[in-house]
């Protein structure tokens, strides 16, 4: 047995919501107990002792969307790719994630999924770093209105045949409604695969039709999809005024940090997740890159295409919480719900991780009051 004591542990009230707290927190592969500090019986049971040194103690990070990072990328034939990006993720705090395909030939997503479905979590046995929950299929059925950095030859209309056989594993699946049948999201549904709307140019009327269907998220939400007009209030229109879960790219380079305090006050703190939607140049630095066959160039917390298109982020996830707690007056506890509890509900694991309670996965990040990780334990594993 381990103890984790002389943190501020963030922790879920009797509503869910998160408060710190002075515990002390014993766990082997699970939580064992949450405890208070005069429980030194815990102490000295215990085999290994870890200090937080008055720091923060919080879930581990969930990460719904991220493409790639440290040079290797979701989409790479080698399946060791996923392996790289296991490796480097305790570094910024998340301890589970969901690699994330792109609009690439049906034969190469397939190919991805198959490395992910082979790499999805299923014991201590084998980890090596951040679990892989599943997949968040981004691609290929958007529009080419709103590729963004998609590539328009390999865009498809939305047909659920065609990667049925990988509903075991995929999670996420984003689509643009008005090229989108009503029975697709139907058999997603069925599947339990979380519709998402993106890369879509849909008026606020087909998303709101498409929301009640149960398409209620939405992918990266003020990016590559319509906008807020006050005469076509488009998608984001659609995501404000319903009840449906949108991701944040907070790395304040895709969303102006005023955009990012609106949504905040817009939208209930649960419905909010935070996303880095980052690239393989994410901890590499400066230079050239690449996302599905296309070069990026990187400077500094900017990616773009050789046209200038802005492509997926080069920000770490501890960095876009800690930018989204400035841009938004949010609370560290309150920010923290958002890379935790959130994703968590959203894909039905809150009964395994999510939250730092007794039975739950001893997932864990410490990190001091600027989001800087000291540490990083998945499954009662330290990295």
């Amino acid at each position: 047995m381990k103890a984790i004591t002389n943190g501020k542990i963030i922790l879920p009230d009797s509503k869910g919501i998160f408060f710190t707290d002075n515990k002390i927190v014993a766990f082997d592969e699970k939580i064992i107990s949450v405890k208070n500090p005069d429980h030194t019986e815990i102490l000295n049971a215990a085999d290994e002792i870890i200090d937080a040194e008055n720091n923060f103690v919080a879930p581990g990070f969930i990460n719904i969307h991220i493409h790639g990072c440290n040079g290797v990328d979701a989409m790479d034939e080698d399946i060791s790719a996923l392996d790289g990006m296991s490796k480097f993720l305790p570094s910024c705090g998340v301890t589970s994630f969901l690699p994330t395909t792109m609009t690439m030939s049906v034969d190469r997503i397939k190919h991805a999924l198959k490395n992910i479905r082979t790499k999805t979590f299923q014991g201590s046995q084998n980890l090596i770093g951040a679990k892989i929950l599943g997949a968040n299929l981004e691609g290929p059925f958007i529009n080419e209105k709103f590729k963004g950095a998609q590539d328009s030859r390999h865009i498809l209309r939305a047909d659920f045949d065609i990667f049925a056989e990988f509903a075991d594993v995929i999670k996420i699946a984003t689509i643009a409604p008005e090229l989108t049948n009503a029975e697709f999201i139907k058999r997603c549904i069925a599947e339990k695969i979380i519709v998402s709307i993106g890369h879509s140019a849909a008026t606020y009327e087909q998303a709101l039709t498409a929301i009640n269907r149960g398409a209620r998220h939405i992918t990266h939400l003020f990016n590559a999809q319509s906008g807020l007009h006050h005469r076509k209030p488009g998608i984001v229109g659609a995501a404000l005024t319903s009840n449906a879960i949108v991701e944040l790219i907070a790395d304040n380079v895709h969303v102006h940090p005023a955009a990012q305090k609106i949504l905040a006050k817009a939208k209930p703190l649960d419905e909010i997740i935070l996303i880095t939607d980052s690239l393989r140049a994410c901890g590499i630095g400066d230079g050239e890159s690449e996302l599905g066959g296309q070069k990026v160039f990187v400077k500094g917390n900017l990616a773009t295409l050789a046209d200038g298109t802005i492509v997926g982020s080069v920000a770490t996830m501890n960095n876009v919480v800690k930018n989204f707690a400035e841009n938004a007056a949010l609370s560290i506890p309150e920010v923290v719900m958002t890379v935790t509890k959130n994703p968590a509900q959203e894909l039905n694991l809150y009964d395994k991780i999510g939250s730092i309670e007794a039975g739950k996965f001893a997932d864990f990040v410490i990190f001091d009051k600027n989001f800087n990780v000291k540490s990083t334990i998945i499954n009662g594993i330290s990295y």
